[in-house]
C-alpha cells in the first residue's frame, strides 16, 4: 500500500514509506534544532511529521511529510519553502523550519484533517511594504520577511480553536486576527495579541 506522501497541483510523487526511508538512508540530514515545546506536542505521534496546506492565491495545494525519524527531509522543505513563496513578486526564502513544527504541532492539537489555508508565508520587503501601506496591523519588520511567520486559516475551526492550540505550543508569537478571520503564528519570542 503506497502513502501518498507528497502531492501538489503540478504532480505528485508517490513513494511508500519504506522507498522514503531507503530514499534517504543514505543521505546526511542535519536535524535543525527544534523549539522544545513545539517539538514536544509532535513527540510521540509516531516517527513522521506532515504538512497540509492550500493557496487560495495559487491554487496550489501540499500535504507531505518533511520529518522522517528525528530528520527533516531536504527535499520535503525546498517544497514548502517554494510553496510559502511571496506569490506577488515568484520570491521564495528558506522557511525556518521551527514555524513549519508549529504549524503541525498546532494542527495535532485540533485533531483535523482539513489541510490550513495559507494566507500568507514569506513575504519581500517590497510586498510587506506595500501590505504596510494599506493596513496599520502589518509590522515594518514582520518575521514574514525572515521567513519565520505565516497566517493561516481553517474551514472547520474558528479564530479562538487555531489561536488556542498554537498558544498551546509557547513555541512562538500567536496573533489573532477575528475580524479578518485567520491567526498567525511565528517562531520569534513566545507572546500572543488579538481579539
Amino acid at each position: 500500500m503506497t502513502d501518498n506522501l507528497s502531492t501538489t497541483q503540478q504532480g505528485g510523487m508517490r513513494m511508500t514509506r519504506r522507498g522514503l526511508l531507503g530514499a534517504f538512508a543514505a543521505t546526511t540530514v542535519a536535524a535543525t534544532p527544534l523549539y522544545a515545546n513545539a517539538a514536544g506536542f509532535l513527540r510521540g505521534g509516531g516517527d513522521v511529521r506532515r504538512i497540509a496546506m492550500f493557496s487560495g492565491r495559487t491554487g496550489e495545494s501540499i500535504n507531505m511529510i518533511y520529518w522522517v525519524e528525528g530528520q527533516y527531509i531536504k527535499e520535503a522543505l525546498k517544497e514548502i519553502n517554494y510553496f510559502m513563496r511571496d506569490w506577488r513578486v515568484d520570491q521564495s526564502i528558506k522557511m525556518d523550519t521551527r514555524t513549519v513544527d508549529i504549524m503541525a504541532a498546532a494542527h495535532g492539537l485540533m485533531d483535523v484533517r482539513e489541510p490550513y489555508m495559507m494566507l500568507s508565508g514569506y513575504r519581500s520587503p517590497q510586498t510587506n511594504a506595500m501590505l504596510r501601506s494599506k493596513s496599520r496591523g502589518v509590522a515594518k519588520n514582520s518575521l514574514h520577511m525572515k521567513g519565520m511567520a505565516v497566517d493561516l486559516r481553517l474551514k472547520t475551526r474558528n479564530v479562538g480553536q487555531i489561536f488556542k492550540a498554537a498558544s498551546a505550543c509557547r513555541a512562538g508569537g500567536v496573533g489573532k486576527y477575528s475580524g479578518s478571520n485567520f491567526v498567525h503564528m511565528d517562531c520569534g519570542t513566545v507572546r500572543t495579541w488579538g481579539r
